[in-house]
């Protein structure tokens, strides 16, 4: 059994920490770069690093009456970079496709430090993905929240974009046990494309839609014997549920009945950068169509 964690082995495992990518060049500077029809949105700064890591949304630059609007968000772990890249893809060649169909909303990357650390935590050791509920204590979490919180209308879809990836095996698992002081969690990493959906509004047509979109891009990751995906049952093709208001997930942030959070495994041997992201883009691709398709 570990010790948990105290302000000395926190401070330790944040002295170690690395930057390895540059958020403004890799992430602002492309968001400063499009076209006319979006607009750029400051929704907040991080205190502990306000100049470095302003926080930005892409929203239209002229909102339409009577269109459904779209949240799509990445980078809630920071290190999942396949998302935020998607994001940026998306924004950049595909989101005209869906201009006058939704209001589209982009939150590109949640959580720079982690972006550029290669982290799943915040500088405090905190999981923004478990800190969206009421007592949560992520600041990249409290700022998404109150942004999504403005925007006018209903989101009746919001895709929130993960990858699951062989670091979380050997890194962050160990160092989750290490901080709680608890034994590490031994669930194999899933070898493909997943969904999770949110126990309390499933919505199961919808994921299936998504997975479908996918399978045409990457492998859809198999259960195990027992029917599990990362211990949770397969409640469809590729797609597991999780407690989300109970976990503080970020699909809490709306009420929109059409969520899904896309989980794809980038470190395969089929597996290549640009064909992770198109993976993602696909799912985005999926979840606006099926919105979209005639009931």
């Amino acid at each position: 059994m570990n010790k948990k964690w105290g302000a000395k082995e926190k401070q330790a495992w944040l002295d170690r920490a690395v930057f390895e990518k540059n958020y403004k060049k890799e992430v602002l500077d492309r968001i400063f770069e499009l076209p006319d029809f979006l607009q750029i949105k400051k929704y907040g700064e991080l205190s502990y690093a306000p100049q470095r890591y302003p926080l930005y949304a892409v929203v239209p630059a002229k909102w339409t009456q009577g269109i459904p609007t779209a949240l799509i968000t990445a980078g809630v772990h920071g290190y999942e970079t396949g998302g935020i890249y998607a994001a940026l893809k998306f924004l950049e060649s595909g989101i005209q496709d869906y201009s006058e169909k939704f209001n589209v909303v982009v939150v590109p990357c949640v959580s720079p430090w982690g972006f550029e650390t290669n982290n799943r935590w915040n500088p405090y050791t905190v999981d923004p993905n478990r800190s969206f509920g009421a007592n949560g204590k992520s600041e990249e979490a409290a700022l998404l929240k109150q942004f999504v919180s403005t925007i006018a209308g209903e989101i009746p879809i919001h895709i929130d974009l993960h990858e699951t990836t062989d670091r979380d095996k050997t890194v962050f698992r160990p160092a989750l046990a290490a901080r709680d002081g608890v034994e590490p969690a031994i669930e194999d990493i899933p070898q493909g494309f997943y969904l999770v959906g949110d126990e309390e509004r499933p919505e199961l047509e919808f994921q299936k839609a998504v997975v479908s979109s996918v399978e045409k891009v990457t492998p859809i990751a198999p259960p195990d014997e027992y029917g599990n995906i990362l211990g949770k049952p397969a409640v469809a093709h590729g797609v597991i549920c999780y407690p989300m208001r109970e976990l503080g997930l970020s699909g809490i942030i709306t009420e929109a009945p059409f969520h899904t959070t896309t989980e794809i495994y980038p470190d395969g041997a089929w597996m290549t950068p640009e064909s992770s992201i198109e993976g993602q883009i696909a799912a985005i691709r999926g979840g606006l169509d099926f919105v979209l398709k005639p009931k």
